[in-house]
């Protein structure tokens, strides 16, 4: 009588987590998140403990989120965790201004992004 369920978006040894409006560019972000493709998420982690960027904090909460969810709700293997897609995508850009000389205007553009961060667990245990 019930809604039927949603099919799984992702594989059984899969788990992701998405963060949205960081307050950084996409261009910038994905720098950070090239630092942790293909990583295991212990590496990725202490990589992103001791990155000088910004915005690494908010990406390295991401990524705890993506082991919590892997753990907590699909029960995979945490020491076996691999980043297997890191992906940024762009969000909304807030116009403001600055006033110029002979009355012109400068557009400052502030934009945000998001990550997706997609584990997936690799070895004799998968």
């Amino acid at each position: 009588m019930g809604q039927e369920k949603n099919p799984r978006r992702l594989a059984d040894n899969e788990a992701q987590a998405i963060a949205r409006m960081l307050r950084t560019s996409p261009q910038k972000l994905n720098l950070v998140a090239g630092l942790i493709r293909g990583k295991k998420v212990e590496k990725a982690l202490a990589d992103l403990t001791f990155s000088k960027r910004r915005i690494a904090g908010d990406v390295k909460k991401c990524l705890q989120s993506a082991i919590a969810n892997a753990e907590n709700n699909h029960n995979l293997d945490v020491d076996s965790l691999v980043v297997a897609e890191a992906w940024v995508g762009k969000n909304l850009v807030m116009k403001r201004g600055r006033p110029r000389a002979r009355g012109r205007f400068g557009k400052i553009m502030k934009p945000f992004s998001e990550i997706t961060i997609k584990l997936r667990q690799v070895g004799e245990s998968a």
